[in-house]
């Protein structure tokens, strides 16, 4: 049951760090610190001040270079590597004392988590800077900030109900990922075919 507690944590923690990281662990850091919610022992290392003011510190600066069309896409940028490895150890915090072979899957899985909705918001960044107008970068920055304190809350309260939430989003996103690859497989497929005719 300890190993179910924790994977229901892992997995929604993972999600919410692939969009905002220092969202994700400022909320737990917070909430643990001040007695907001009752979490495991393992997730002691998130009240340290020094997390909590760097993590609080780094998400002030994402919340400004997230409402900037095209900055955001390099902060982005930037933040595939950084995103991934945080929600793997935010992943492995979640588990506590285990193994080295559970500590590596549940590296594997955060990281993995993270990596598919890091991904997620930062095609869809790219997509939302084609427009001329700031106005859908702001709503998009806001949607993800908001999303991800409220899932992060809500995993620490009801962690399997939040585990069951983002399973769905997940299918949700790979399901779109493939609609999108196989309609490009197929625009690029007829346009080179239709160059070989002209030749």
């Amino acid at each position: 049951m300890d190993l179910l507690n924790a994977l229901s944590r892992i997995v929604p923690f993972a999600f919410a760090s692939g969009v905002n990281l220092y969202a994700t662990v400022a909320v737990v850091g917070l909430s643990s610190r001040f007695g907001l919610v009752s979490l495991p022992e393992q997730f002691r290392a998130f009240e340290n001040p020094w997390v909590i003011g760097m993590a609080l510190a780094m998400y002030a600066v994402e919340f400004i270079a997230d409402k900037v069309p095209w900055v955001d896409s390099v902060w982005d940028a930037v933040h595939t590597v950084v995103r991934p490895i945080g929600g793997a150890f935010v992943a492995v915090a979640a588990l506590g004392h285990a193994s080295s072979t559970a500590q590596t899957l549940a590296a594997l899985l955060g990281g993995s988590v993270a990596l598919t909705t890091h991904l997620t918001k930062a095609g869809t960044r790219v997509a939302a800077n084609t427009s001329p107008e700031p106005f859908t970068n702001w709503a998009l920055s806001f949607a993800e900030d908001i999303f991800v304190v409220g899932l992060t809350w809500f995993a620490m309260h009801h962690p399997f109900a939040a585990t069951g939430i983002v399973v769905v989003l997940l299918v949700a996103i790979v399901a779109a990922s493939s609609m999108i690859i196989r309609g490009l497989r197929r625009r690029f497929t007829t346009s080179h075919s239709q160059a070989a005719v002209g030749r």
